[in-house]
């Protein structure tokens, strides 16, 4: 198959894959790798290995590596040592000891071993922290703990990508190639963040002056790519030179603008990667030793779980933490996979044996998302602990609430809560702010704030702050699932409640109001009139007149703003695709409209309204029902895509 047919091949699998994932929201990696396995010589065999495609996909873990260099930030590795440096080397090395004491327990050799430890170590970083911040448990206990060792064990590859393929040497050579591979690693880590970190500064400044993001771009790559093949040729790995651009200009003021930048590289040729490594996995061998390959998965993700856990408990998280943290790191990941090729080019892993550890490794990845989105119910499940700390938090929002009456209930503590609660303060209304981010609650807190630590989405964390006292309601965050959550509990604990909800722009005004939002506020919205207001007073329309139109907009519920004309790069964003535009419509002779009433056209039912009528040099805003259509006429629809085709046919044709 020519290389035009295999790219193409690849494109139309992955697309077709990918909208399938993320339609069931399952991770996109899994969906590369699926392509993979579908595709493979050992499926359907519609592309056969090519060493091309291979190479190339190297790349996507060059540019992962890279990545993690730019997240690995000195102070923040120094303000979670304890997790990073405890939990996490005490993870990965009673992992390897574990793995290497069953594999000599059974017979086998201790390098297979090592390897086997170093891939059962490693947990998927991409799958979950997708999941994590999906699921806004970034900053609870067990998530700061998560994190803190897929950095360790982000760490940890480095020297496991020089170790790995030394093992394959004899004894002696072994030593030798061991102490003189970590002497260069030694010697090009001191060279490169030494003298390093101001050479990359000084060039980085002098290619941004020159203001081309061509340039920039081009330069970046030439970085990542250049340190990579500089460790290369020093005989380590072309991850180690990526890993340490990263962490180069990660001290620089250019590090966000890399990563931006950096992106699309990393995410496409990242996918190859797991295309490639799909590819890679026979199917009848795998189907020829299922019970081995089901049982390495079982009792690899159960070893692991019981030892995150274990580790956890041990480092003084409670019960219900300790067992999502195990949930959390208990699948292997990514790196895994990229320790069975290195391992399998060195020889270590022969014959059937990467298969069966490749195959468990891509199962562990398959249920990852399952175990995270069931860990809170096994945690309350199984962990008696839990339902007291529950009751114990709950007691605590109640402890802070139970005096406090018509206040007013501000669901999330960021900047919009807190500047709503400040003007609320200065007003002399009380108010009580709960958030589910410890540090900040912790930090409000202390400065005397009425802010407590609970969900908002959770019925009885909302009976415990007082909501059927409360005389209003206001969810400060634009997230429109977590503001219907909130609305359901709202109005069955208190029918009379009035509810204020923040949402991004007018896609989701309808669903709100329809949930029993008292008033909905768009982000986008609200920054059009306030750009509009300072514009209009700036060309000298008296205030009085600008604070009328403003609020005539507001009294209308934002009917004059909703939608607008769509461009090209509207239809990149599939929630602007579905969301309610505008679309002009001449009205040309002969046409259906020309003669009748707006009323008469009754385009309401095919949820579709006019806006606005040009007419000549005129612009008739908000026309009332009885306004005549005339020929020549361009009215401004708004509405959805098919509410707007079926509009246009009844202005044109009289049909729908």
């Amino acid at each position: 198959m020519a290389a035009l047919e295999i790219a193409l091949l690849l494109l139309a699998s992955a697309v077709f894959v990918l909208v399938l994932f993320r339609t069931l929201k399952l991770p996109p990696l899994l969906g590369y790798l699926a392509v993979g396995v579908l595709i493979g010589p050992h499926a359907l065999s519609w592309v056969q290995e090519s060493g091309d495609v291979t190479r190339l996909a190297e790349f996507g873990v060059v540019f992962l590596m890279f990545s993690i260099g730019l997240e690995f930030s000195l102070p923040k590795l120094f303000q979670m040592r304890r997790i990073v440096f405890g939990l996490g080397s005490a993870q990965v090395l009673a992992t390897l000891a574990l793995a290497m004491g069953a594999v000599l327990v059974a017979g086998g050799n201790w390098r297979v071993g090592i390897v086997l430890g170093g891939i059962m170590a490693m947990s998927s970083t991409a799958i979950v922290v997708r999941e994590l911040a999906d699921r806004l448990q970034l900053d609870t206990p067990h998530g700061q703990e998560v994190l803190g060792v897929l950095l360790f064990q982000d760490l940890a590859v480095v020297p496991l990508l020089v170790l790995i393929p030394a093992l394959g040497e004899s004894k002696e050579e072994l030593v030798i190639r061991l102490a003189y591979a970590f002497v260069k690693a030694a010697v090009i880590l001191v060279v490169l963040l030494f003298l390093g970190q101001r050479v990359m500064r000084a060039w980085f400044h002098v290619v941004a002056r020159r203001r081309s993001d061509e340039l920039f771009i081009l330069n970046v790559l030439l970085v990542t790519l250049g340190l990579a093949w500089l460790t290369e040729l020093a005989g380590l790995s072309l991850a180690l030179g990526a890993f340490i651009g990263g962490m180069l200009i990660a001290e620089t003021e250019y590090r966000h603008q890399v990563e931006e930048d950096i992106k699309p590289f990393r995410e496409v040729l990242m996918g190859l990667f797991f295309v490639t490594v799909g590819m890679l996995l026979n199917l009848k061998v795998v189907a020829d030793h299922w019970v081995a390959v089901l049982g390495l998965f079982l009792a690899g993700v159960a070893l692991k779980f019981a030892l995150c856990a274990g580790l956890s408990r041990l480092f003084g998280a409670a019960p219900g933490t300790a067992m999502r943290t195990g949930f959390g790191l208990a699948q292997f990941g990514e790196f895994g996979l990229v320790l069975i090729a290195v391992a399998g080019d060195s020889g270590i892993l022969s014959g059937e044996l990467p298969q069966i550890v490749m195959a468990s490794v891509l199962l562990s990845m398959f249920a990852a998302p399952f175990l995270l989105q069931h860990s809170d119910w096994m945690a309350m499940r199984f962990t008696r602990s839990e339902w007291m700390l529950r009751s114990l938090e709950l007691h605590r929002v109640a402890a802070q609430t139970i005096a406090t009456e018509r206040h007013i209930l501000i669901c999330g503590y960021g900047r919009t809560g807190q500047r709503l609660a400040h003007l609320v303060e200065r007003e002399g209304i009380s108010y009580v702010a709960l958030d589910p981010d410890p540090e900040r609650v912790r930090a409000a807190a202390a400065a005397g704030e009425r802010v407590v630590f609970g969900d908002a989405t959770r019925r009885e964390t909302l009976v415990a702050a007082g909501v059927a006292r409360a005389s209003a309601l206001v969810i400060t965050f634009a997230d429109t699932q977590a503001a219907l959550r909130i609305l359901h509990h709202a109005h069955a604990l208190n029918p009379d409640l009035p509810v204020v909800v923040r949402t991004r722009d007018d896609g989701d005004l309808d669903r709100l109001r329809a949930a029993g939002a008292a008033e909905v506020v768009p982000e986008t919205f609200e920054s059009s009139l306030m750009l509009a207001s300072q514009t209009l007073i700036l060309v000298g329309v008296p205030l009085r007149r600008v604070v009328r139109r403003i609020r005539e907009v507001r009294e209308d519920r934002y009917s004059l703003m909703q939608g607008f004309f769509h461009g090209g790069t509207d239809e990149a964003d599939p929630d602007e695709a579905r969301g309610p535009r505008l679309h002009s419509v001449p009205v040309r002779r002969g046409a259906f409209a020309v003669g009748r009433t707006l009323k008469a056209l009754d385009l309401a039912p095919l949820g579709a309204s006019v806006t606005a009528i040009r007419r000549r040099e005129q612009r008739l805003i908000a026309p009332p029902p009885d306004t005549a259509v005339e020929e020549g006429d361009v009215l401004v629809l708004l509405g959805t895509g098919e509410s707007l085709d079926a509009a246009e046919m009844r202005l044109v044709r009289g049909v729908s």
